[in-house]
């Protein structure tokens, strides 16, 4: 982990489980058992000394039940390995301690990581080793299924406990989405019936509420603590009684001035006024003692202005361009009002068993997605000589099974399943002018076509593997995967996967993998579209074009890293610079470097793209694609300081695409590609992917002086691509961020936390986007500075 909690924080916040440094797991041994609770009579004291309080009972059964969630979160963990991969964890700490906090979208969060680069809302937010999406989010060991791309987030960031990006050659229960796992646990520190409310906010009309509480109800469980003064022995509450049950929830609201990016360089958007609301529950209870249920809910409604550029001149664009709609001929583009709703709502059931060397979960998870996109009619069709009123709706149902078994010190058995079904529709109700000759002079008035997808498909998935210690400091992980797809088209493939972890010294760890990874496309962005409904009219895609399917992407990917500790000691001159007198091995100084390198070869490489003013995106394939890089990473920690820093360099390049040939040109010779067309000069040459970057950076330091938190991060990008066929690059950038926060006591004994941040400290401005490259539909811009005022208090 490259960020860590403070000194206050670690006591505030129970421990979390974090597994899969060393590519090994944690066993809970016999979690059935519960440990029993002796209360023993005190020593005798100097007379006129006081007694020591004793536990109530009620303190005896939170506590318990606390010590049995733990029990059963480590038990959870053991279903899953990352041996021979790298794991980067966030602990809900760490985002504390970060500029923003908890206020920040866990996308935003991520960039900190290594190999995670930042891209606009309309492409994705962000992406893991330079590939476009496949990135899979599991909250609790389970796999939240594909949605609809939108521009908001859908996860709370307070909802984090411990937040880890997985990345190289996964084991084998990790399938689909594989370029990266973002591995979600939720917050086991919330249920001692206790929360916070805040507000936070400040430039570009930014308010932020948000509340969360958490606590534990419904216990039958009746307990006499011992008389002061004597020995008591308390065993186990829960044999004849019902614990209780916990629960977590956080809802937040926000609204913004710029919901999405600024498509011009200027201080305030036009048009981007955004409001987001987010919810989530957290519940979970023991059946029996070794059976836990557990049921996560969350739901987001977005709503967003899509940013306007002003001085846009009529009639040119579209295919011939429109100077006419409905008798109006001029068109103020600031004017434009285009506008996107975003609604999500998830839901995950999950039964867990632990006994006697099992550890299993049986789990159901739904997630309902609409997304709409409501044009400006007029200002459309003058502008794009098409407006489309566009729908994206997915409802998916599942089960995922999971389970493990240590058949001795030796072996460990894994094995699990995945099962569903996602129901998809895509409607675009699109207003065009019809042409006869299509040169400019003979357009018709405008006329609207409807065209509509709707695709009921089902995803399954099966795995076994061994997890094989041969030595304690060599450990070999194999397993195979088979993954059937019925959407689109049907495909399958069975998947080998093998990794190893070597730890020659204490501090020192060596990991190596190999990998098949066969990848779906998300099943809205693969709907077909009828293309000759357009044909003679200004949307017309261009001539000639062909419209296959898009495929599943099936890939090799190699990885191999290394990890060293340089514990530093107490005394040394280092921990004494920030820390007088260390009490515990946390406060004491250390480093922590990783290098990792990877390499992979893709067939039919999954892209996405905006190929219309509708801000969605559409998929494709490339033929044949390889992707490689390298990362390093450092981190310090000396007491209350903490420092890390992240490089990677990488590139992604692909040829020839494969399917949605539509979407490109194949009729305008360009003189910067050597009088080919954009389309030809795919087929015969590798390009960069869009979404590629040379190099990524981030880094960060944070510092708890007197109470107050000082923190400052950065990013760093040396630029996405650009050109007709992604042929240059932007300007690099480097975006620094900084914060404070103060904790201060109120008369209630519960503190309030005052914290001030500036996003763009130095008011960089730098583009993500300049509207060019392919399926890259407009500029957009990174945030300008900002200045943001938050206050919290606990509950």
């Amino acid at each position: 982990m490259l960020f860590h909690f403070s000194r206050g924080l670690m006591q505030a916040v129970s421990p979390l489980v974090i597994i899969g440094a060393l590519g090994t797991t944690v066993r809970a041994q016999e979690a059935e058992v519960l440990p029993e609770i002796v209360v023993q009579a005190p020593r005798a004291a100097p007379p006129q000394s006081v007694q020591p309080p004793t536990e109530t009972p009620e303190a005896i059964a939170a506590r318990q039940l606390a010590e049995k969630t733990q029990t059963f979160d480590t038990a959870r963990s053991n279903l899953y390995t990352t041996a021979g991969t790298t794991s980067y964890g966030i602990s809900n700490g760490d985002i504390q301690s970060l500029p923003q906090g908890t206020n920040a979208p866990v996308e935003k969060v991520l960039l900190q990581a290594p190999g995670v680069s930042q891209d606009s809302a309309a492409s994705g937010l962000l992406h893991v080793r330079n590939d476009h999406a496949n990135v899979q989010f599991r909250i609790n060991g389970v796999m939240l299924p594909d949605g609809v791309t939108g521009f908001g987030s859908v996860l709370d960031t307070g909802l984090i406990g411990n937040m880890s990006l997985v990345t190289g050659a996964l084991p084998a229960e990790f399938g689909l989405r594989t370029v990266g796992l973002v591995d979600i646990t939720t917050r086991t520190d919330a249920f001692n019936n206790s929360g916070s409310i805040s507000m936070y906010g400040g430039s570009r009309g930014t308010l932020a509420p948000s509340i969360e509480y958490g606590g534990t109800f419904g216990s039958s469980c009746q307990l006499t603590a011992a008389a002061p003064g004597t020995s008591g022995k308390i065993s186990s509450p829960f044999a004849n009684c019902f614990p209780g049950v916990q629960y977590f929830v956080t809802g937040r609201y926000l609204q913004t001035s710029e919901g999405i990016e600024n498509p011009t360089p200027s201080l305030n958007a036009i048009h981007d006024f955004s409001p987001q609301e987010k919810g989530f529950g957290y519940m979970s209870a023991f059946i029996d003692n070794s059976t836990r249920l557990s049921l996560i809910m969350g739901t987001a409604i977005n709503k967003f202005q899509i940013p306007n550029v002003p001085g846009q001149p009529v009639g040119q664009n579209g295919n011939p361009p429109v100077t006419n709609a409905f008798g109006i001929t001029n068109f103020n583009s600031a004017l434009l009002n285009e506008n996107q709703t975003e609604v999500t709502h998830y839901g995950v059931l999950a039964l867990q068993k632990s006994a006697n060397g099992f550890d299993g979960q049986l789990s159901y998870f739904t997630r309902y997605n609409d997304l709409h996109f409501t044009p400006d009619t007029v200002g459309d069709l003058l502008l794009n000589g098409i407006a489309s009123d566009i729908t994206r709706k997915s409802y998916t149902n599942g089960i995922q099974g999971d389970g493990s078994y240590q058949i001795n010190e030796t072996h460990t058995v894994r094995a699990g399943f995945t099962v569903s079904g996602e129901q998809a529709s895509v409607t675009n109700s699109s207003f065009v002018e019809p042409c006869t000759i299509c040169d400019g002079t003979d357009n018709g008035p405008p006329t609207g076509i409807f065209d509509a997808s709707s695709k009921f498909g089902t995803l399954m998935g099966a795995y076994v593997q061994d997890e094989w210690k041969l030595t304690d400091k060599f450990i070999i992980n194999g397993g195979l995967r088979f993954d059937q797809m019925y959407e689109y088209i049907d495909a399958n493939q069975l998947s080998p996967r093998i990794s190893a972890t070597y730890k020659p010294f204490e501090n020192t760890t060596f990991h190596a993998g190999y990998a098949r990874y066969f990848t779906p496309p998300v099943l809205v962005e693969a709907a077909p579209a009828n293309i000759a409904l357009f044909q003679n009219t200004t949307g017309a895609p261009p001539a000639g074009q062909a419209n296959d399917p898009v495929q599943p992407e099936r890939s090799n990917y190699y990885d191999a890293g290394v990890s060293q500790k340089v514990p530093f000691g107490c005394s040394s001159p280092l921990t004494r610079m920030f820390t007088d007198a260390p009490t515990k091995p946390s406060e004491c100084a250390t480093l922590e470097l990783g290098l990792d390198a990877y390499y992979k070869t893709a067939t039919d490489l999954i892209d996405n793209g905006n190929f219309g003013q509708a801000l969605v995106l559409s998929a494709f394939n490339y033929a044949k694609a390889y992707n490689e890089g390298v990362e390093l990473s450092a981190k310090f920690s000396s007491g209350p300081f903490k420092a890390y820093a992240n490089l990677a360099a990488a590139v992604q390049k692909a040829t020839d695409v494969v399917s949605n040939q539509y979407l490109f040109n194949n009729t305008t010779p360009l003189a910067d590609l050597g009088g080919l067309t954009q389309f030809q000069y795919i087929q015969s040459h590798y390009i960069y992917t869009d979404h590629a970057q040379l190099l990524t950076g981030s880094a960060g330091v944070s510092y708890l002086w007197q109470g107050s938190r000082l923190s400052v991060d950065m990013i760093y990008g040396s630029g996405l691509r650009s050109g007709d066929a992604n042929t240059d690059h932007e300007a690099p950038y480097a975006q620094f961020n900084a914060g404070v926060s103060h904790e201060f006591e109120s008369p209630d004994g519960k503190p309030i936390t005052a914290r001030f941040d500036v996003v763009n400290l130095f008011d960089t401005v730098y583009q993500i986007r300049s509207g060019t490259g392919i399926g890259v539909f407009a500029p957009q811009y990174g945030p300008r500075i900002g200045f943001y005022l938050g206050l919290s208090k606990k509950l």
